[in-house]
């Protein structure tokens, strides 16, 4: 079936074009689910910053829904997931499910994300590239995320994902604005 890819960096709209997808299967008769990583410990449903929302069920694996005979899944922050898990979103694919797919596909370095580049491979049907705002320069080209600790960014030491636990702040930043290492 088909795979759809909605990336970009913090603030640029992937959660909102999801759901405004998915919001109108309410009223189908299609057996349609959404996904985020049990790893997502900001929220327990699927939320837009302008206050859009859906639920969403939590999972660490995908490898517990390949046969649960959705016609539909959406999956939110897939830079979240372990990259592995590329290979079963291939088999939910070839059991005829379509899948949509939104998060980010840089890290705070500057790095496509492992999931993504496997993701990517796969040969979705369609990539949908959202940009945000520049937090720094205000204009509309922000292509990376830019994670801070106490104000200052940080460019290595940590791990591809950090955990949006409060911890850190995270800004979309232009190529001319982001700090990499």
């Amino acid at each position: 079936m088909e795979l759809t890819l909605i990336l970009g960096p913090m603030k640029s709209g992937k959660s909102f074009d999801l759901i405004s997808y998915f919001a109108p299967l309410r009223y189908t008769k299609k057996r349609f689910a959404l996904f985020q990583s049990e790893r997502n410990v900001r929220d327990n449903q699927i939320e837009s910053r302008n206050g859009a929302l859906l639920d969403a069920n939590k999972v660490g694996s995908f490898a517990e829904i390949i046969d649960a005979g959705y016609e539909i899944i959406g999956i939110d922050e897939i830079h979240m997931f372990r990259p592995e898990e590329a290979e079963n979103i291939k088999k939910i694919l070839q059991k005829g499910t379509q899948v949509v797919v939104a998060g980010l596909d840089l890290d705070y370095r500057g790095e496509m994300f492992l999931i993504i580049k496997k993701l990517l491979e796969i040969g979705p049907l369609r990539v949908v590239y959202r940009r945000a705002v520049c937090e720094n320069c205000h204009e509309h080209n922000a292509v990376y995320t830019q994670v801070y600790n106490n104000g200052a960014p940080i460019t290595e030491g940590m791990p591809p994902v950090i955990p949006d636990d409060g911890t850190f702040t995270y800004s979309p930043l232009c190529r001319s604005c982001f700090k990499a290492n």
